[in-house]
């Protein structure tokens, strides 16, 4: 459910536009207002559920996240939507912080690794499912059920973690106070880190504002570090120190960043290419989010034969082979290398993710485990909107040069229609037909541009993945070597 209204009201938003009586420019708020939320909170998310419970933290923002949907189905109009969205992403982060340590204290050795690759796989599956799960309800019920769809199942999941969920404090552990300090500066820091990685593609990176949050992110994570130094913060600085554990924060950032940020461009460029509706668009992903559910399988029994280094790069060698295999379909090879770039894409994603969780829990100390699922967890929202901002000034730019050189008009119904703006759409029908061939190979120069760049990033990931080899006991002991580890004796 948190992963997936981070896509689903994509395919809404025109929907919402017109009920509400309100313009694009608004509407996309109801995207950001959830991303910036959610991203913003779930470092201090995680540092709070150490202290007052888990369990606790959890189910208060599984209470907030199903209030907050009910009010977004039920909006009278476009302000009340983007602050109930807002709501959705705090509770969203109160939720997804402390899940992995929830797990890491539930299961204990190849249990631990068996639900954490479900949790992981289930999770990227459900953002590539976004386009389908919206599609359907838009079509057949309208776009307020895409939110209201979330409150049963809000009170079951409520209802399920009272009667099955274990509260995974450490007794032995005295609490620790609060650091009000520390988390009004971890949510500042991270929300002015997502606001210009959300605006500035829209109001364009010089814009006063995105400069401003740019600079305001630097001071206030400054002033963070300079808070938590003291050592009983909300941050514990020495998880930082952790080779495995910084090493899988930053591979989460680098994976979410190649996979998940290019998703948006995949999904514009099934759209436009093929004139696929929303809803046909997220069906020919299915090859993407299968491959991630079954992938996800077998991630387990693998974890068992080789060392978490060996399948964090092999994860990577295949999200950035899936990434070429799609270059090669948006220059022309047909559905075949579209279907196979999307299936070595899930595969990727699906054995990429639960190594890196397991070693971030796996590295803490137990009465910190809230606090790394926190840290590591903000890494993927971050890496999403990094990737998405990223490649799209790929895509600006090699649009321009793919662009150079034509009219800058073309003959839409209301004898205006910018050719750029029609290309960076895919409304290619808008255009005079003398210039649709123009535009096709300037788009799809574009989108092989966006996947090439993402498949770098996969290779830094192979390189990157070496820091895994070593590790620090936490929530596990001494974690079992597998019979292919190289990793160094904890």
């Amino acid at each position: 459910m948190m992963t997936l209204d981070v896509t689903v009201v994509n395919v809404a938003l025109s929907g919402i536009a017109r009920d509400l009586e309100s313009g694009l420019g608004k509407v996309q708020w109801t995207v950001s207002a959830y991303s910036l939320a959610f991203g913003a909170l779930l470092l201090t998310a995680g540092a709070l559920s150490d202290r007052v419970g888990r369990r606790s933290v959890f189910m208060a923002g599984m209470a907030l996240f199903t209030v907050a949907s009910a009010g977004c189905g039920l909006a009278p109009d476009i302000g009340t939507l983007i602050a109930a969205r807002a709501a959705q992403g705090l509770g969203g982060a109160l939720v997804f912080a402390p899940t992995l340590a929830l797990l890491a204290a539930a299961y204990e050795g190849a249990r631990r690794q068996a639900a954490i690759a479900a949790f992981a796989a289930i999770a990227s599956a459900a953002g590539a499912l976004g386009p389908v799960v919206g599609g359907l309800f838009v079509q057949a019920l309208g776009w307020r059920w895409i939110f209201l769809v979330n409150v049963p199942i809000g009170v079951l999941v409520v209802a399920g973690a009272l009667a099955r969920m274990p509260e995974s404090d450490i007794p032995a552990e005295p609490r620790r106070a609060l650091d009000p300090l520390g988390a009004v500066l971890g949510v500042g820091t991270l929300l002015a880190l997502h606001y210009p990685l959300v605006t500035g593609p829209e109001a364009g990176w010089t814009a006063p504002e995105v400069l401003l949050s740019a600079a305001v992110a630097v001071v206030l994570a400054l002033a963070l570090v300079a808070s938590q130094r003291r050592g009983d913060g909300l941050i514990d600085m020495t998880l930082l120190r952790i080779r495995a554990f910084s090493g899988a924060a930053v591979l989460g950032f680098l994976a979410r960043l190649s996979s998940l940020g290019v998703l948006a461009f995949v999904t514009l460029w099934l759209q436009s290419a093929h004139a696929y509706s929303p809803l046909e668009v997220g069906l020919h992903l299915l090859p993407l989010t299968g491959s991630l559910l079954v992938a996800g399988l077998f991630v387990a029994r693998l974890q068992k034969v080789f060392a978490p280094d060996v399948l964090v790069a092999g994860g990577f060698a295949a999200q950035g082979a899936g990434l070429i295999g799609l270059a090669a379909a948006g220059a022309g090879g047909g559905r075949a290398a579209t279907v196979t770039g999307l299936v070595l894409l899930g595969i990727g994603g699906a054995v990429i993710f639960p190594p890196l969780m397991g070693v971030a829990v796996g590295a803490a100390p137990a009465d910190r485990a809230g606090m790394a699922s926190g840290l590591t967890n903000a890494c993927y929202p971050l890496g999403t909107a990094t990737g998405v901002a990223a490649f799209g000034a790929v895509f600006s730019a090699r649009l321009g040069d793919g662009l150079a050189g034509g009219p800058g008009a073309g003959t839409g119904p209301d004898g205006a229609t910018s050719l750029r703006e029609a290309v960076e759409t895919g409304r290619f029908e808008l255009l005079d037909p003398a210039l649709q061939p123009l535009a096709r190979s300037a788009f799809a120069g574009a989108f092989t541009a966006v996947c090439l760049a993402s498949a770098l990033v996969c290779l830094l990931g192979v390189v990157a993945a070496r820091t895994l080899r070593a590790g620090t006991p936490g929530l596990g002991g001494t974690p079992e070597r597998p019979r292919s580890s190289r990793m160094a004796t904890p």
